[in-house]
């Protein structure tokens, strides 16, 4: 008598070797983090291809900018040390986050894009070898300000920018004030250090950003970020605050299938009076699956260096093919504000 057929492995079976297989790659990720955070020496580049070597200034910032550089290039060269082949610094760093309040002096810490820091980034960034993202106050033209994201390339060369395209107007957040809202559109950058994505703080709250910013093959989606809490508020809401920040950027990652880098700033900051912000920190990597691998304290100076493992997107995309499955033919009606 012939053979039995084999009988399939069933969905169940399937889809736990799938979970299997990410888990194991995230367990990879993992072992390759610890790895990239406890590397010491002047020249520890990432050894292999399939690791991006990332490092995340997490920054307390004051009043005077001449300070704040001299800060950012302390951690920036910190980063370098530690083997990191992009560096991300918090966004607006030159500055106390001064949209506090709606004050026509702050307009002084505006200036052209490329300008004098670029220039300067650009000459670190050409000394250490390494990409450097820079978060800046643009002045296009005479009243016309943008919140922008500078790229600078290894060997110094400014790459270009890409302008916060959401502004938020909220208690103590009021950047309409500001910032014109960006008209570059979604970028990525392809650099030495790989494929990389620049989305801006409030950016982080939707998913059309990220999805348009991966499309265009983002490895990693960075977001220089200022966000805190309002003190008055911590306690009652604060925990969920802070956790729905890393959720909506977690889920960028796992819809994705990228990796996704918050980077904020520490510290109170009260430029206009008052209660201020208390800013939380908690500068973090999401990886490919959502999880997060990396994290920095709440309220400590850091530069969290962290190796990206590559092979874990195609490990994820492969087993979770959330975009291989997107029906583009059925999404319609997306670019309209609401459908009524």
């Amino acid at each position: 008598m012939p053979k039995k057929a084999k009988t399939p492995k069933s969905s169940k079976s399937s889809a736990k070797a799938s979970r299997k297989a990410v888990n194991k790659a995230a367990a990879k990720a993992l072992k390759a983090n610890s790895k990239g955070s406890s590397a010491k020496g002047k020249s520890t580049k990432a050894k292999t291809a399939d690791l991006l070597r990332v490092g995340l200034v997490q920054m307390r910032c004051v009043s005077s900018p001449t300070e704040n550089l001299i800060t950012a290039e302390r951690l920036i060269r910190q980063a370098a040390r530690k083997g990191a082949q992009v560096v991300c610094l918090p966004e607006l760093f030159l500055s106390e986050y001064f949209c506090q309040s709606e004050d026509h002096e702050y307009f002084k810490l505006a200036e052209p894009i490329p300008g004098s820091t670029t220039k300067s980034l650009g000459g670190l960034a050409k000394d250490l070898g390494v990409v450097i993202i820079a978060s800046l106050f643009e002045r296009r033209a005479p009243g016309l300000y943008h919140n922008t994201t500078a790229v600078i390339e290894a060997d110094g060369k400014y790459l270009g920018k890409y302008r916060k395209m959401h502004i938020p107007d909220d208690p103590l957040f009021y950047e309409k004030f500001y910032f014109t809202p960006g008209d570059l559109g979604f970028r990525n950058w392809k650099t030495s250090a790989g494929d990389l994505g620049v989305l801006i703080c409030w950016d982080q709250w939707y998913p059309e950003a990220a999805r348009l910013t991966a499309l265009q093959g983002s490895e990693v989606l960075f977001y220089p970020t200022a966000i805190g809490w309002h003190p008055s508020e911590k306690k009652q809401y604060g925990a969920n605050q802070k956790a729905a920040w890393q959720l909506a950027q977690r889920a960028h990652a796992l819809a994705n299938g990228c990796y996704v880098c918050g980077v904020n700033r520490i510290g109170h900051e009260a430029p206009a009076g008052g209660d201020g912000l208390e800013f939380w920190g908690g500068t973090f990597v999401a990886a490919p699956n959502g999880t997060i691998i990396a994290e920095a304290p709440a309220d400590k100076e850091t530069v969290l260096v962290v190796d990206l493992d590559r092979r874990f997107m195609d490990t994820q995309r492969t087993h979770w093919p959330f975009l291989r499955d997107r029906r583009i033919d059925a999404y319609q009606g997306i670019e309209k504000r609401f459908i009524d």
